[in-house]
């Protein structure tokens, strides 16, 4: 039988900025939009970041979550996975307000305090759509993106201990697997994690097949056959490190969050393009892709039961 693989979608993310594509879903019902496409296309998990509706800045309001998830639930069958990533101008409190709102099936934790820098993107883009980006941008240089052991405990007993949500282990570097597996130690998580390699991020560990080789290899020295994996690569990276991760066993996210091209030098015109492109791969590849049932059934997630949506 073929092997299924998961395909992730983060749909608008927190770090590009309205100026970096005109392709990136900003309003409620665009980001709506872009994530019914994307599930249509193959997505099984859509991963979702707000933003305000008039400027495009990353917002942590359950009220704007609001504006877009009921079409999402009622639209498609795909696991909603909520951040609580955020971005590094939020607190811990604004960054969990939606998903403590909603109690999803799934949601994202970062695994660890970083440098976490896009600041380099100033280099080419010198035309703002809105005032708040180049500052927002320029902020990457000086500020951390903060997620402590007792944040991330924090995260864990909230939204895993009080609303059954399950996470998106968000490792970043190979300091996080050992983060991640002093908290299983500590009994704060149970059942089969769902590991998250993120490659590419200035700040975290390099996109190349080494680093993801070695990321493998110490989640296996770590965890054992009790995880399943996947690759989200940041840039040009995006799909070469998604089908490495294919070919090695694997699940895959992509999407606008990532990277807004979908080849050298073109912008992917939405997220349904990025996921029908790495859906071609994998049934190249003989690799059958996941339903959002199968998912569920992969990450042990609690269903539609209990999540405060229509």
């Amino acid at each position: 039988m073929s092997r299924k693989v998961i395909i992730s979608c983060a749909v608008t993310g927190s770090i590009h900025t309205p100026s970096m594509s005109p392709h990136l879903p900003l309003t409620p019902l665009q980001i709506a939009e872009e994530a019914i496409a994307a599930a249509e296309a193959g997505a099984a998990v859509l991963h979702l970041h707000a933003r305000d509706p008039q400027d495009g800045s990353p917002s942590f309001d359950p009220a704007v979550f609001r504006q877009f998830l009921p079409d999402i639930a009622r639209q498609t069958n795909a696991v909603i996975n909520i951040t609580t990533g955020g971005s590094h101008t939020m607190t811990l409190e604004q960054r969990l307000a939606a998903a403590l709102d909603v109690s999803p099936e799934m949601a994202s934790c970062n695994m660890g305090s970083m440098n976490f820098g896009y600041f380099q993107v100033l280099d080419k883009l010198k035309e703002f759509r809105f005032d708040w980006e180049h500052d927002y941008l320029d902020g990457s240089r000086n500020r951390i993106f903060r997620n402590t052991f007792g944040d991330i405990e924090h995260i864990m007993t909230t939204l895993g201990g009080g609303h059954g949500t399950r996470f998106e282990f968000e490792c970043y570097d190979v300091g996080h697997l050992y983060t991640l597996k002093h908290f299983v130690d500590r009994g704060l998580v149970k059942g089969t994690l769902f590991l998250q390699f993120a490659l590419g991020i200035l700040g975290g560990i390099g996109a190349d097949p080494e680093n993801l080789t070695h990321m493998k290899r110490i989640a296996d020295k770590l965890f054992g056959t009790n995880y399943q994996w996947s690759v989200l690569a940041a840039g040009r990276h995006q799909m070469p490190m998604a089908t490495q991760a294919a070919l090695m066993g694997g699940h895959v996210r992509v999407g606008l969050e990532d990277s807004l091209y979908v080849g050298r030098g073109q912008l992917a015109t939405s997220n349904a393009d990025q996921v029908r492109q790495i859906r071609s791969i994998l049934e190249t590849l003989g690799l059958d892709v996941a339903t959002p049932d199968e998912a569920r059934a992969m990450l042990e997630l609690k269903g539609r039961t209990g999540v405060k949506l229509p």
